[in-house]
């Protein structure tokens, strides 16, 4: 890696953080241990969540927070309530803060960089009014999307994941500039050779190697089309195949019912989360298509995690999160019902050197790894900060 002169202080700011698990928290996750590993001192500083943390090089500064309803195991963080938290960030030297959520985690990050006169870097990650609209009436919706525009107006720099990510910022009314940083993975290295890999992983998880393995990794709520999947299922008569399900969220237990309503409970398994991170590439490994039929998330994680093992996903057309995708090259797309989603499979497991080009594309263009992100990221901070260091000293 190539860091600037010198050890920086760079706050990490969230809503969540693990022992939660989501595409969102293991990218900040990552980001500490690359900034660490660059010689740089890291601050996370995120709602209190009970649990274990991950143990790293860095500081953590947690802060009050009461459970949401209905969205296990996320929480809603209210600083206002504890001045420890403000009294921390007043006396840590930052040099940069980086919000990757524009609540509050987002609002503290924003007053650590007022307090000291440094930049603000803000990632847009997620569409937040679909969230807010599923746990808020409409007046509070309206109130706080006025807060995250604010927010976002705000900061020095604001980034996405992917260049489609500018479509939904500018449907909430944001009208500044974007960075385009990509989101890395941690499963790009470490294989020398992926074809036993991925036999021993079948094996391990108990694949048959003529069962069309299929996989989905998220939260088990309905915006990620998880029905569309069970109801897809249904109409695989004939195929031999299993599905793994890997996850948690406030559907879980009514598409376990339906799974049994459907009768397919021989041919899918619910794992909940599964936290060890070998283990889960094990399962994308495994697999032989992931699916992610969302029209919710900007650019997950999971599908470019999923890449990283030559294992391509069937996603929607016209979605956000299939804009990197090329139907048949590195992925593959089709339209948002149970009947197109069981077409679709059926006609990649009926064409196995269909599915291995598509998967081999996938690796190449979808699978960047967090080493050469976070390499670019370095770059960016550096950039960011003398920028505005020298724009201070000019006034």
């Amino acid at each position: 890696m190539t860091p600037e002169t010198g050890p920086n202080l760079y706050g990490l700011f969230n809503d969540s953080f693990p022992p939660v698990l989501d595409g969102v928290t293991l990218t900040v996750e990552n980001y500490c241990q690359w900034l660490a590993a660059a010689g740089h001192k890291v601050c996370v500083v995120t709602p209190w969540t009970p649990g274990s943390c991950p143990e790293g090089d860095f500081t953590m500064y947690r802060y009050l927070s009461l459970p949401i309803y209905n969205r296990h195991p996320y929480r809603y963080g209210y600083p206002r309530f504890d001045p420890f938290i403000w009294r921390k960030l007043r006396s840590t030297p930052f040099r940069l803060v980086h919000a990757h959520c524009p609540f509050s985690s987002g609002r503290l990050a924003a007053y650590a960089a007022r307090k000291h006169d440094i930049p603000l870097v803000a990632t847009f990650h997620s569409k937040y009014r679909t969230d807010l609209e599923r746990s808020l009436p409409g007046p509070m919706v309206r109130y706080q999307m006025k807060r995250l525009l604010e927010f976002y107006n705000s900061a020095t720099e604001v980034w996405i994941p992917q260049s489609a990510v500018e479509e939904t910022l500018k449907e909430y009314g944001y009208t500044g500039d974007v960075k385009v940083v990509e989101n890395g993975n941690d499963f790009s290295e470490g294989i020398s050779d992926l074809s036993a890999y991925r036999k021993e992983a079948r094996r391990h998880i108990g694949l048959a190697d003529d069962e069309f393995g299929l996989l989905f990794v998220g939260q088990h709520i309905l915006e990620k089309g998880i029905e569309i999947i069970v109801r897809a299922l249904a109409g695989l008569a004939g195929l031999k195949f299993h599905m793994n399900f890997i996850g948690t969220g406030y559907a879980l237990h009514d598409m376990q019912e339906l799974t049994r309503e459907l009768g397919l409970s021989a041919h899918v398994a619910f794992h909940g989360v599964i936290d060890n991170r070998e283990e889960l590439r094990r399962f994308y490994a495994a697999s032989d298509l992931f699916l992610f039929p969302s029209f919710y998330d900007n650019a997950p994680l999971v599908v470019r995690e999923a890449a990283a093992m030559s294992t391509p996903s069937l996603l929607l057309e016209g979605s956000t999160a299939a804009e990197l995708v090329r139907d048949g090259d590195n992925g593959f797309l089709t339209r948002r019902t149970p009947e197109a989603y069981a077409a679709a499979i059926r006609a990649i497991a009926s064409d196995p050197i269909m599915k291995e080009k598509a998967g081999h594309g996938a690796r190449a263009t979808l699978a960047r790894s967090w080493r050469d992100v976070m390499d670019e990221v370095l770059i960016r901070y550096a950039e960011i900060t003398d920028r505005y260091e020298h724009n201070c000293h000019k006034k």
